[in-house]
């Protein structure tokens, strides 16, 4: 079997116009025209929670329940679909304040294991005492009502596209994309696609809250959890206790500026992996200097484009760089790749971070809630100039994050939901200043979208996610405002390991 560099540095990571309307018009009323009660049951009745087919459970300690609500908002006595939720209740009834809902992010990140893991070290702990903490696989993931594609794993590693060399490039590719999308189309699970959307996720977060019978819920959302989080916000500011919103995402979530943006994220983020190879060049050879490191990234990349070495070409190489670039731990599961490129021999593949049913799962709800949420350009020249422009301001990955993807020939979309500052001043968002998948900019715009609502605390660190990291200063200022409802500091300086 072929060395494949992404598994080798990833290991353990529409509607009809008449509906939109519909849709459209809960919306401006804030969601409050349909009742929670129109969700179906509102009691929950708790038990055991799947595994996911893993071992240890990551899910052992907790309880799960099963939570019906309406597949379409705009027509809730139609098809319900199933949510299960987790939880974990308050260790200290005497101190617990009221509920926690998490989301992981993704967007397609499955979060019934939410409440066995946040609370485990650190300042986190705390937490346990205060909330009941309660997760949720979103609408779509894993063991609520799922939606998939029928994917191989050659479709999930096809599904985003890679480095485009040039306009011949972004136009093979659209044959790729073209294919995919219609994979989703006539998919067995059709016809819950167009409600695959944020929206109707963060109206999910509210059925939730309802039959947990709390009046406010707090909130911890990493990544395009973050997005979910303000849009929850902006829905229902009224029923918000204490947000967090980690790793944020622009005010526009997780469309096609999105994608773009992650070309400044690599640059932002690759001096760091530069500096540590550098510090370590009698090891792995790649340069004693940062930019003699990015020097010899352009000259593999150059080189694989023309003839891959291990199974791994010049597209591969790129992606499995800037995937790497995701936590420091991973630094050397890139260097590893980069040997193997230069003809060393390659290291053995990761086993899978997730079994394959929930793989595909996750890959299907992440396609269908990007390409939902967001209009997305359909011209095939476009795409080529945007590649263009992109291999100009960012030439280390903006071919790749411009290239054209599977959302260009999705059949529809749903109108975002607008993030605002109207409501209570109870959001806190937390950004390292080098995050490679939401880059800074973006959560300087959503900071000033939510307005005088939001603090923004940004952390002198690199990689994606805040909360459980290596700073102490970032890991307490987010468990302290959620325990303690104390505004932390708006700077925490760089921690070194």
């Amino acid at each position: 079997m072929p060395f494949h560099p992404v598994a080798a540095i990833v290991n353990g990571m529409k509607r009809s116009r008449k509906s939109i309307l519909a849709l459209a018009a809960i919306t401006v009323l804030g969601a409050s025209a349909v009742p929670a009660a129109a969700a179906g049951q509102t009691r929950l009745s708790w038990g055991p929670c799947p595994d996911y087919d893993s071992t240890p459970s990551p899910t052992a300690g907790l309880e799960c329940a099963k939570l019906t609500v309406p597949l379409d908002y705009a027509a809730p006595e139609r098809r319900q679909i199933e949510l299960t939720i987790s939880r974990l209740p308050s260790k200290n009834p005497a101190k617990r304040r009221g509920v926690l809902l998490m989301n992981p992010g993704g967007p397609g990140g499955a979060g019934l294991a939410m409440p066995a893991l946040l609370p485990k070290t650190g300042p986190a702990a705390a937490l346990a005492d205060r909330y009941d903490l309660i997760g949720f696989d979103p609408r779509g993931v894993g063991y609520s009502t799922p939606t998939t594609c029928g994917f191989t794993s050659a479709d999930r590693n096809a599904m985003w596209p890679g480095y485009a060399r040039g306009p011949e490039d972004v136009a093979t590719y659209a044959g790729t994309a073209a294919a995919v999308a219609r994979k989703c189309a006539t998919a067995r699970t059709k016809d819950l696609m167009p409600h695959i959307t944020t929206a109707n996720t963060a109206r999910d977060l509210d059925a939730i809250r309802s039959a947990l019978g709390a009046r406010r819920i707090s909130y911890y959302g990493n990544s395009y959890g973050s997005y979910l989080g303000a849009v929850y916000a902006s829905l229902h500011p009224q029923r918000t206790d204490r947000v967090v919103l980690d790793s944020v995402t622009d005010p526009s979530g997780v469309g096609a500026e999105h994608r773009i943006q992650t070309a400044q994220g690599f640059d932002d983020r690759f001096p760091d992996f530069a500096a540590w190879a550098a510090a370590r060049d009698s090891v792995y050879h790649f340069g004693s200097t940062p930019e003699g490191v990015g020097a010899t990234y352009f000259r593999l990349a150059a080189q694989l484009d023309l003839a891959p070495v291990n199974g791994i070409d010049g597209k591969g190489f790129r992606f499995g760089t800037y995937e790497g670039l995701y936590q420091d731990e991973r630094f050397p599961a890139i260097a590893e790749t980069w040997l193997a490129a230069q003809g060393k021999p390659a290291p053995r593949a990761a086993p899978p971070a997730l079994p394959d049913w929930l793989a595909e799962n996750r890959a299907a709800a992440q396609l269908t809630l990007e390409c939902n949420d967001s209009r997305w350009p359909r011209s095939l020249a476009g795409y080529q100039r945007r590649v263009e422009t992109a291999r100009l301001s960012h030439p280390a990955y903006g071919p790749a994050a411009s290239n054209i993807t599977p959302c260009a020939y999705w059949p529809e979309h749903e109108e975002g939901v607008r993030i605002t500052g109207a409501g209570p001043r109870n959001v806190l968002l937390a950004q390292n200043l080098r995050d490679p998948a939401t880059p800074l900019d973006g959560a300087r715009r959503m900071s000033a979208a939510l307005g005088h609502r939001a603090q923004l605390t940004l952390v002198d660190q690199g990689g994606h996610g805040v909360f459980r990291k290596a700073n102490e200063c970032a890991n307490a200022a987010i468990a302290g405002y959620l325990a303690e409802g104390t505004w932390p500091t708006t700077f925490c300086a760089r921690q070194h390991p």
